[in-house]
């Protein structure tokens, strides 16, 4: 039996995780504390096996009156609660950092592909926050404390926020939509949720980079959840140019149609957390209850 303490209240993939691993209520004892209020910090970490880091803010528009209080959350918060953590005896701590530490998507029409090579780049304070909680918890790996940091592409699935469910309502209202190449990582939350089981029974540290099985072309993905709706939807590139236009002043074009992938190669652990290719994970997202 392994007990997991998630810190971090209301959120959705700590919600997802817990109702996940109830599949298995001999292996997995979920409790949760929240942190805002410094509940956490009464709390004795030492009957848990994994504490598992949800909370932060994680708003990508960020608003520059906000810097301060993205740092206290995302960074320090994360860097106190891990040190606890180690401190009581836990043996492994999990952060669920992002791809956001390497920037934002590529221009549309341009590649970006992110390799272990890679160096991070974030662009605003919400990434550059992230990346320096991984900073501040992975010197604490020992054999005693195992580190994991997660630096998932867009999470999606039923309930999630982001742009995901924007492109789904569109879907299901406008009968054409841009037709343009592009390839974006994305991770359906049952994927997510597997791979944080997997990783907390195999007791792994390190870095990861998770995602579908496949890369996602936005404009099939959206086809794709219109035809799942039962809708009808035809693909056009008669917008293109204009977007390719637009793309320098409007951020969301580059959002949407832009490249953002991490090689596959990062991706292909030796767990197999990739239970659902895009289909299924869109049926389970739209249609299942």
């Amino acid at each position: 039996m392994k007990r997991i303490l998630i810190t971090g209240a209301n959120s959705y993939i700590g919600t997802s995780f817990e109702k996940w691993v109830a599949q298995w209520p001999e292996d997995y004892q979920v409790e949760t504390v929240g942190t805002r209020n410094g509940e956490w910090k009464e709390l004795d970490f030492s009957p848990y096996d994994v504490v598992f880091h949800v909370a932060g803010i994680a708003h990508q528009d960020a608003k520059a009156d906000q810097e301060e209080l993205y740092y206290k959350v995302n960074r320090d918060l994360t860097i106190e609660v891990a040190k606890k953590a180690k401190s009581e005896g836990v043996k492994q701590f999990i952060f669920m950092s992002s791809m956001i530490v390497y920037g934002a998507s590529s221009k549309i029409g341009e590649t970006k592909v992110i390799t272990r090579d890679t160096v991070p780049e974030p662009i605003n304070f919400y990434g550059n926050s992230k990346l320096q909680a991984e900073q501040g918890i992975l010197p604490l790996q020992s054999e005693a404390f195992n580190v994991v940091v997660i630096r998932p592409p867009m999470i999606y699935g039923k309930d999630s926020k982001g742009n995901y469910p924007l492109l789904a309502k569109l879907a299901k209202i406008t009968p054409i939509f841009p037709d343009i190449d592009n390839k974006r990582s994305m991770l359906h939350i049952d994927n997510l949720t597997e791979l944080i089981r997997l990783l907390i029974s195999k007791n792994e540290h390190g870095i990861f980079f998770p995602q579908n099985k496949e890369y996602v072309k936005t404009s099939e993905m959206v086809k794709t959840i219109s035809h799942i709706s039962g809708k009808k939807m035809k693909l056009v590139k008669l917008f293109n140019p204009i977007l390719y236009l637009l793309s320098d002043k409007v951020g969301l074009i580059n959002k949407v149609f832009g490249d953002l992938n991490y090689d596959m190669s990062l991706s292909d652990l030796k767990h197999d957390y990739r239970i659902k290719d895009l289909k299924k994970s869109i049926i389970s997202t739209e249609v299942e209850s």
